[in-house]
């Protein structure tokens, strides 16, 4: 079946093309872990090495046979739709509310596949431009990781939700910003720290709540790749931010402050509201006056606020719009602390499958043994 003919929506054009400026640049210079090169450089180099190490096949690590009902995919609380308690919901019988939920997790997701494809182009673009060659390296894995990560997605979508929503438009606004900039630490700074950021909070939070095997799979392996991306981002922002003028740091912090904006409005999941006929100041409202999806929003902050202040972006003004967004004090949060729980839930949830897929085969071996050892077996 054609993607197009799986969309809740109009998505418009089949390809978006941005303008992209900026140089490609070659670098001759490669150093390699063993050689006198300087802790940040081996730091970047070990980096790399994991990434290599920690490919994985989606088609394989996945299990794909697990069952997903359309209807209730993340087995989330009601609570956490908009719509939840409104006029709207109280019309709404069993089957449109389990549709509902179909079109929630459907545009959630499909954003998460259209990030993952933005991720994707931002990091090919990093390793077109970035001066060093071990950067060029480790954002070449990452290139792949987030071909996976999209590979990933699409397929949950058109296999177990069959249904997809168009890029979010706010989105759409910031990956066009990250990569029309001609400056080499923009995607980066676009991508690595705001846009994965928020994806890795949201990707938490939907993987702590599910109950449902496969969706929880799908993310707890993605955020693994993702917590090695936003250190590779912090890592090279935050030497070449020493580096900067105060100008320099202002117009960043700005562009920050404005990404983080829209990511936070991108939230709302208006559109799915307006498919089903509610005018768009209804469906904004909704948002707003929704507790959960206040939190919901807040938490989101809790990977990007912190690394921001890590990598030397904190002015007044920055701060100040931490502050009208009720995030500043998530600054004191640990970054390497959450990262190493990612990684340890992936981990974890991978020893717990091959565990349970080896008492399975015991038990099948040694109901085989009993069969054959019964009279006239």
């Amino acid at each position: 079946m054609p993607t197009s003919d799986v969309y809740a929506m109009d998505h418009g054009e089949p390809t978006w093309a941005v303008p992209a400026t900026g140089a490609a640049r070659f670098s001759w210079e490669a150093m390699f872990v063993g050689q006198k090169n300087g802790a940040g450089r081996e730091r970047l180099l070990a980096l790399y090495q994991k990434g290599k190490d920690k490919q994985w096949d989606g088609a394989r690590r996945i299990d794909w046979d697990l069952e997903v009902d359309p209807y209730d995919p993340l087995g989330v609380p009601d609570e956490s739709l908009s719509l939840y308690g409104t006029r709207h919901w109280a019309k709404l019988n069993e089957k449109d509310k389990g549709e509902l939920r179909r079109h929630y997790a459907s545009w959630q997701f499909s954003q998460f596949l259209h990030g993952e494809q933005g991720a994707m182009v931002c990091a090919a673009r990093i390793v077109e431009s970035v001066p060093d060659l071990d950067a060029k390296f480790y954002s070449a894995t990452q290139t792949m990781d987030e071909a996976r990560h999209a590979e990933i997605y699409g397929r949950f979508l058109h296999d177990k939700i069959g249904m997809l929503y168009p890029i979010n438009d706010n989105l759409k606004s910031l990956l066009g910003d990250t990569l029309r900039d001609r400056r080499w630490d923009m995607p980066y700074l676009g991508m690595q720290v705001l846009i994965e950021g928020l994806a890795l909070a949201a990707f938490g939070m939907i993987r702590d709540s599910t109950d449902k095997p496969l969706p929880k799979q799908i993310l707890a392996y993605v955020m693994q790749d993702e917590a090695r991306h936003v250190a590779f981002g912090r890592m090279a922002l935050r030497d070449y931010y020493k580096q900067l003028t105060d100008a320099e740091l202002r117009e960043r912090e700005e562009f920050v402050i404005e990404g983080c904006y829209l990511m936070r409005d991108r939230l709302r999941g208006v559109e799915v509201l307006e498919n089903y006929g509610i005018p768009t100041a209804e469906a904004e409202e909704y948002s707003e006056q929704s507790e959960f999806l206040a939190l919901f929003r807040k938490l989101l902050f809790s990977r990007i606020v912190p690394c921001v202040k890590d990598i030397g972006l904190w002015g007044k003004r920055l701060q100040q719009a931490y502050v009208d967004m009720g995030v500043l004090e998530l600054g004191d949060s640990s970054l390497d602390l959450l990262m190493r729980e990612d990684e340890e839930v992936a981990e974890r949830l991978d020893a717990e499958r091959f565990a349970a897929e080896e008492r399975a085969r015991v038990a099948e071996v040694t109901e085989a043994i009993e069969e054959g050892q019964r009279p006239g077996g």
